[in-house]
Order: structure tokens, then sequence, then C-alpha cells
């Protein structure tokens, strides 16, 4: 786990969201640092979702503060979305552009100017920077997405499930981008549904149930809590998984056509 900087870059208090009669986001507070990953992990019908949405700027708290860089997202979301990036789990380009040229077409709606190559680069896909980009793999179409968010150097990445459909090697591979993100400084903000990649990424996490936040630590805190509390499985765990197995039968190289 990294030591937290101190510095809050999210703060969230008394959140409140709601949909008719239904309560999405019941009340929650909580913070996240800079150069933290945080993972918010949760059911179905949680409330994560429209936590996030709440932070992005893309829907409007019913109660509550949300601050992001400083920025009170209620009052100044176009302000908020200048300094986050976004990746969704599963993200459209126009068709027949090539990966520079969709890096180009982002940028250009932040006014920025940027060499396509160094963020491909950054996302190992220089050597598809004049592919097509409907001719990319699951992989390689997560990654383009995660440049794409890069293109204003945000100070807050969102991450969506980004591991959903892919293979071992492209999933372990997508987790060694997230941490050279979070080791330049970017805060990463992760929802995931894989318990496996919130314990290996994540700092802290919020688990969500119900609009409410049940609990709030480090992955190793939380499990160490429950095992005070008795808790035992029934079958002794081993040192490795059958995921460990098939990487080391096959290999860590990603397989991409």
């Amino acid at each position: 786990m990294r030591q937290r900087s101190g510095k809050t870059i999210i703060d969230v208090r008394d959140l409140v969201k709601r949909y008719g009669a239904v309560t999405a986001v019941d009340g929650i507070t909580f913070s996240v640092d800079g150069g933290e990953i945080f993972g918010m992990l949760g059911p179905n019908g949680a409330g994560k979702t429209t936590t996030v949405e709440v932070m992005e700027g893309l829907r409007q708290a019913d109660g509550g503060t949300v601050t992001v860089a400083g920025i009170d997202v209620s009052k100044e979301p176009y302000r908020v979305k200048e300094q986050i990036g976004v990746q969704l789990q599963a993200t459209a380009f126009q068709p027949h552009l090539t990966c520079a040229e969709v890096i180009e077409m982002f940028a250009a709606c932040y006014r920025r100017p940027i060499d396509p190559l160094v963020l491909l680069r950054e996302v190992d896909l220089t050597e598809k920077a004049k592919a097509l980009n409907e001719t990319l793999s699951g992989g390689q179409r997560q990654r383009l997405s995660i440049a794409t968010a890069l293109v204003n150097e945000p100070q807050v990445l969102f991450l969506d499930e980004p591991t959903t459909g892919l293979d071992p090697q492209a999933r372990r591979h997508l987790w060694d981008l997230v941490r050279r993100i979070r080791d330049r400084g970017t805060t990463v903000f992760l929802t995931t549904h894989y318990m496996d990649e919130a314990e290996i990424l994540c700092d802290r996490v919020a688990i969500m149930d119900s609009g409410k936040i049940v609990a709030m630590s480090s992955p190793r805190a939380l499990i160490g809590a429950l095992l005070d509390r008795g808790f035992s499985k029934p079958v002794v765990q081993q040192q490795a998984n059958l995921e460990d197995v098939f990487i080391d039968l096959t290999g860590h190289t990603l397989r991409e056509d």
C-alpha cells in the first residue's frame, strides 16, 4: 500500500441522489487523496455508478456536496470536466479513424496540441498508430480508451470496469498501466466487480450497498478485520491460483493481432 499524500483531491459530503421514490445514494461521505488508486465496489444497484456520475458532473445531486480537484461539481461541472479523464467500460470510437487520429480528435475537444505517438507509447500502442481503431483487439481498445482519457492531462482518471472481457495477459498488462499512471501523479478512481483486481491494485476501497458505504479502508485492513471477527474458509488458501498457472504456462506476452 502506498503512503497517502494527505492532500484531498476528491471530497464527497452527505451525497444524496434520488430517482423518484428510490434513493440511489443515501447520504454518503468519503474522500480520496491525491496519488491514490481508490476503488468503489458494490453489487449491481448499490449506487456506485450514480455516485461516479455525480463526481464526473454527469448528474446533479439532490443533496450534499462533491468537490473534485478543488472545484464544486454542482456549481462548475464543465470546469471539472477539464480536470478529469473518463474511461468507460465500452467506448464506441468513430469508425475509419486510425488510433493516432482518434487521439487527435479527442485532443481537439480540449483545444490542446498533442503528439498522439506520446500517448500511444504510454499505453503500449505505438505500433498501432496507423491501424484503424475498429481492427483493435479488446485489450487494445481498452488501452486506446485510456489514452483518450489522458489527452487533457487529468488530475483524476475514472476507470469503469477496465478489464471486463480481457484475457489474463491483457488484464495484468492493464494493471501495470494503471500503476504507471498512478506513479506519475494521477489519482485513479476505479470501479470493478473483480475483487482480486481491487485487492491487488487499490490503496483503499469503499464498499457500497443499498446506497450507503458499508466499509472503507485498505483491502488488507478489511480482510484483517474480517478474520478478527472469526471468519474462516473451509479450504486452505493456496499461494497461487489457476490464473497464475495459465500465465506461467502461456507467458506474460500479449497475444494481439
